[in-house]
């Protein structure tokens, strides 16, 4: 009767494993090592070992081969990313089927049959044998095993056909001949198999002997090569054919010509000394001589004219950008104090000059040798006129225009521009260049950025410094904190070049939509210029002078072809994007664009208008659904605002008691501020329950606070405001306001603190149908970036306490004399009027 037993699979990728050898594995694949950990739990530590026909992650039974090997498990190694374990094969098995059992694979094994020799002492078999041993032998001390080692090994076993799986465990084999070797039963053929694999293994030896003598030949030919090209190089100098040494002869010329400082001119003269003293077709010389040419193509002493007319530059603004009123006051007010500044420098550089003049004129007279004064300014002196360049970073949400200002400020300078995008950037190399000793080794992006500039004052964008990473390959934001310090950036050191170049002069302007993700130091070297979103009624203007003509344009039509009504693009604006910037309010125009071209060019139609109506038709149903304003008062209901990077809305929170323990329930995905929000809210109720008329016994109830929208997660102390009122509302039984919308933190004394993202907030109000918000009070002077159209609509109470607030949110309150006071009394109440004083 034939023994079957049911074994844990170790699947093996490009891998097989022989009986009678010890191979050590690492598992990683879940269905892998909960198989392993099976066996461990067995006495005997079995496992069935077979190998893979495909390499795939996942493993099913029709890929996995029959025969394998069953194996003892020895010591395991256990990891974070998985296991180390020495399996020891023990004999060959033939798996007569494969199941899954608890997500991972078994098998019902039997041990396959091997086929001894017919005769062990035939001639011809103790021959195979015997060579067999002789060849394993020398492929051993072939390969550089010691000779006790070789020795050792032979001597393990003296069974033919344990020692064919031995040798073949440790053969170089290809998979599919290594499944082939095991697959074979016949003792005899798996010799003969084995004896032939070790033939092969020894003529590539052979082949690589042969190849490595060749080399070392080639070499000392080299070498000779390199010897007849010095005697070569010499005889065409004195034929007058030296073409090496005229471009080396033109390349010092440009070197030079260059005004470099001492030390970067230290440095060149080192390396072309060097260059001159070995051969053109040495890789070194190759190196240095890309080195020297990379030094003449940067702007050492490159400048671009400045045309600074701060009347031109606001027109430039204007025509290039709507809205950004503030952020182009800030622009303005630098390209004046700019303009000063040159001012400046030139007058003094001016009086300079006269004075060296005057002061090399006496000389002359005293000393008759001295026939020339050096009349250039002093650096420093100029440096210290003109000014530090201070580094701007424009901080705001996606597609309202950051990098396109930039662009317009190089425009009113009149200087060169360079972007270079600092997303996903993780070696610090990109920014300081690879050292010279590193094979292919060149300059950082900030070098090649000024020599793609041609000019040492341009206009430098670095955009996304807000998505810089690190990693072990350096932090590049560390290696940005020189490049933006003003105090430091006059030497800046590539690790390519090796000399400080001056970059003083560079106009650094920085991109960024998330401050939080820019370290400390860095943006504390930087000015940071805010850039808010748009309202709507900026995004239809820019939509119209900008967006429209740009996709009838790239569509091909003509603007006599389509016409976009107002309220087709007011559509798109509320229904289709949901943004502070204008980038997908584009994409949706050029879709409508894009639509009636084809309509056009089918000969469909000769002019279209898209109108309100046509909207729809032409890109589906609306994809945004923006929160409104509720129909009516509901107790326990009430209407926040919230701020993301893009846009402001409303958010509605509703609290409901419960029969329970006294406990607050809180959902809605809410972040730890916003739940500490919601417990002072609750603790606030508590102490103040008499005053608000809220029956003791109703704390007694459990109340659940939740926030819909529940799988968006939810943060922030600006809904201290609107968690109380909720709370309130619920627990005395008066409604909430459903035309206020509110925001603000609390403390447990009703104290209401100031927030940010109040403009984004009172317009994300505004589109959902709001009339009056609540703000604290110390948020006053944020209204001032509202636009006056929005003011002049909307009704604002500013508060410095909770009763103060409770007395606008709630359905029927008052604040008189320091007092929370309402008109009738609520569900709760036993009396006509109530107050609550702080």
């Amino acid at each position: 009767m034939i023994d079957i037993t049911t074994l844990p699979v170790i699947p093996l990728r490009e891998a097989v494993l022989f009986p009678g050898v010890t191979s050590p594995i690492a598992a990683g694949r879940p269905a892998t090592l909960r198989a392993i950990e099976k066996a461990l739990k067995s006495e005997d530590k079995l496992i069935f070992v077979a190998a893979q026909r495909e390499n795939n992650e996942d493993v099913t039974p029709e890929i996995l081969h029959t025969m394998g090997t069953v194996a003892t498990i020895g010591p395991v190694q256990r990891g974070p990313s998985g296991m180390r374990l020495l399996l020891n094969g023990v004999y060959r098995g033939v798996a007569m089927r494969y199941e899954e059992e608890d997500e991972y694979l078994v098998a019902a094994v039997r041990q396959a049959e091997e086929m001894p020799p017919l005769d062990p002492q035939a001639p011809v078999f103790t021959a195979l044998y015997a060579e067999a041993r002789e060849r394993a032998s020398e492929l051993g001390r072939r390969a550089g095993m010691p000779k006790e080692a070789v020795q050792q090994f032979l001597a393990e076993t003296n069974e033919p056909g344990r020692f064919a799986d031995l040798v073949a465990g440790h053969l170089d084999l290809k998979p599919i001949e290594a499944q082939r070797l095991l697959e074979a039963l016949s003792t005899e053929e798996r010799l003969r198999s084995v004896l032939l694999h070790i033939q092969r293994q020894i003529d590539v030896i052979d082949a690589q002997e042969s190849i490595k003598s060749q080399v070392q030949e080639e070499l000392g030919d080299r070498h000779r090569e390199a010897f007849l090209r010095q005697q070569l190089k010499a005889i065409q100098k004195e034929l007058g054919d030296d073409t090496g040494r005229e471009d080396l002869e033109e390349l010092k010329e440009k070197l030079d010509a260059l005004a470099l400082p001492a030390v970067a001119r230290k440095e060149v003269d080192r390396e072309m000394s060097r260059l001159e003293r070995m051969g053109p077709e040495g890789m070194e010389a190759q190196v240095i001589r890309t080195y020297l040419e990379t030094i003449c193509e940067l702007p050492w002493d490159e400048r671009t004219d400045e045309r600074l007319d701060i009347s031109k530059a606001s027109t430039i603004l204007e025509e290039d950008h709507y809205g950004l009123g503030d952020v182009k006051d800030r622009i303005l007010e630098f390209l004046a104090v700019r303009l000063l500044q040159l001012r400046k420098e030139k007058a003094e550089a001016s009086d300079a000059a006269k004075d060296a003049v005057a002061v090399a004129d006496t000389a002359a007279d005293a000393v008759a040798d001295e026939d020339k004064t050096d009349t250039t300014p002093s650096p420093t002196l100029a440096r210290d006129a003109v000014g530090r360049n201070p580094i701007l970073l424009f901080a705001g949400p996606p597609g309202v225009g950051k990098t396109s200002v930039a662009q317009s400020i190089a425009r009113a300078m009149g200087r060169e521009y360079v972007r270079i995008s600092l997303g996903g950037v993780r070696d610090e190399a990109d920014i300081r260049g690879h050292r010279r000793t590193y094979v292919g080794a060149m300059p950082g992006r900030i070098i090649h950025g000024m020599k793609q500039a041609g000019s040492r004052n341009p206009v430098f964008l670095l955009d996304e410094v807000d998505k810089l990473g690190a990693s072990y390959q350096g932090d590049p934001g560390s290696a940005l904190l020189e490049v933006l310090d003003p105090a430091q950036n006059d030497t800046f050191t590539d690790h390519y070049l090796g000399v400080p170049f001056d970059l003083s002069e560079v106009q650094f302007i920085c991109t960024a939509n998330f401050l939080q993700n820019i370290p400390g130091p860095l943006q504390d070297r930087m000015e940071v210029v805010e850039f808010a979103g748009y309202t709507e009624n900026e995004k239809l203007e820019i939509a119209k002078r900008y967006l429209i003509p740009r996709q009838v344009k790239q569509t091909g039509l003509g603007d006599e072809q389509i016409t976009f009504e107002d309220e087709s693009v007011q559509e798109v604006i509320t229904r289709y994007t949901r943004e502070s910037g204008v980038r997908q309010l584009e994409r949706e125009i050029g879709r409508l664009a894009r639509k009636v071209a084809r309509k056009i060019a089918a000969d469909e139609i000769e002019t279209f208008t898209v109108g309100r109506e046509q909207v729809a038709e032409l890109l589906g149903r609306p994809k945004v659904h923006p929160e409104h304003a509720a129909e009516s008062d509901q107790v326990g209901v009430a209407t926040g605002m919230y701020y993301t990077p893009m846009g402001g809305d409303i958010m509605f929170v509703e609290a409901s008691p419960m029969a329970g323990k006294g406990n607050l329930v809180l959902t809605g995905q809410l972040g730890d501020v916003m739940k500490e929000s919601a417990q002072a809210a609750w603790t606030y109720a508590k102490a103040n329950a008499k005053k608000l008329f809220i029956d003791p016994r109703d704390f007694q109830q459990d109340v659940h606070v939740h926030v819909p929208a529940g799988a968006i997660p939810k943060d922030g102390p600006s809904a201290g405001i609107t968690m109380a009122t909720a709370l309130v509302s619920a627990l005395s039984g008066r409604p909430a306001r459903n035309d206020v919308a509110m925001t603000g933190e609390i403390t447990l004394s009703g104290r209401v603190l100031p927030i940010g993202g109040v403009k984004e907030k009172i317009l994300g109000a505004v589109r959902a149908g709001i009339s009056t918000v609540v703000l604290p009070k110390e948020n006053e002077a944020d209204l001032d970036d509202l636009p006056e159209e929005i003011r002049k609509d909307l009704t604002i109470h500013l508060v410095d306490e909770l009763g103060e607030a409770l007395s606008h949110t709630l359905r029927g309150g008052e604040f008189r004399e320091g007092r929370l006071q309402f008109a009738s009394p609520g569900p709760s109440e036993s009396s006509s009027s109530s107050t609550l004083q702080h």
